[in-house]
């Protein structure tokens, strides 16, 4: 996941839009507390339309906006926790989607966004879960938060393409968590995302030790089939360290 901001943004503003953009981030520079009228303003002003890796038009205004910011380290923290903590869902997203950057810009700023990316994954909101797990949590994530963060993703139906760091930070724990994630799909009856198959393959064993291969001998009929479809699927996954 790329945390730089498309460069085709400025493409997909119409004149007046770039122009008021340009006009808001020079504002923000000269004087910060003037993010806080003009962060909300963004989506009516410069629109809502899709970019490429998952951002969209206002995602990339915004986060133009945040890094324009003349804050470092705790000030800056403090200024987008409460832009965050008083946005809707799509500046919430927006700050999120930012951390990698303003963290880029300000080696100060370090960790500091960590409390937002928690309260994002605690929460139901997958827009937010997603953009929550970005370059920035790959990078600050303890091994444990970022399994669970993984798992919620899983269970969550978000890609785990979108998840950042996953071919470097996958363990062999992550591999049982979703080896057992897994066996408990299949018991239901239910099919298995295909994209856990890759991890688990990483880590040869996860899989058995699930249990889940037992389900071929099952007297229920939907398990048994699940069951199938599941090994079916593991075989034919690509080990992500080979991908």
């Amino acid at each position: 996941m790329d945390p730089r901001i498309p460069t085709d943004l400025d493409r997909h503003l119409a004149p007046d839009a770039r122009h008021w953009l340009a006009e808001a981030v020079t504002r923000v520079g000269q004087d910060p507390t003037a993010v806080r009228a003009v962060f909300p303003a963004v989506g009516r002003r410069c629109g809502r339309g899709p970019l490429g890796a998952g951002w969209t038009v206002a995602d990339a205004a915004r986060a133009r906006l945040l890094t324009a910011l003349p804050l470092r380290g705790a000030a800056l923290a403090e200024e987008i926790t409460a832009l965050h903590r008083y946005g809707d869902t799509a500046e919430q997203r927006a700050v999120l989607r930012s951390l990698a950057l303003l963290e880029d810009a300000d080696a100060s700023f370090a960790d500091l966004g960590l409390p937002l990316v928690r309260a994002a994954l605690r929460g139901n909101d997958t827009s937010l879960v997603e953009a929550a797990l970005g370059p920035y949590a790959a990078r600050h994530l303890d091994a444990d938060a970022y399994r669970h963060a993984v798992l919620k993703c899983v269970f969550c139906d978000i890609p785990l393409d979108r998840t950042a760091g996953l071919t470097e930070r996958a363990d062999r724990e992550l591999a049982r968590m979703l080896a057992d994630f897994a066996h408990e799909r299949v018991a239901a009856g239910r099919d298995v995302p295909a994209d856990v198959w890759p991890v688990v393959r990483d880590h040869p064993g996860t899989l058995e030790a699930s249990g889940l291969p037992a389900g071929l001998h099952s007297p229920v009929p939907e398990r048994r089939a699940a069951t199938a479809r599941a090994l079916l699927a593991y075989t034919a996954a690509t080990p992500a360290g080979a991908a």
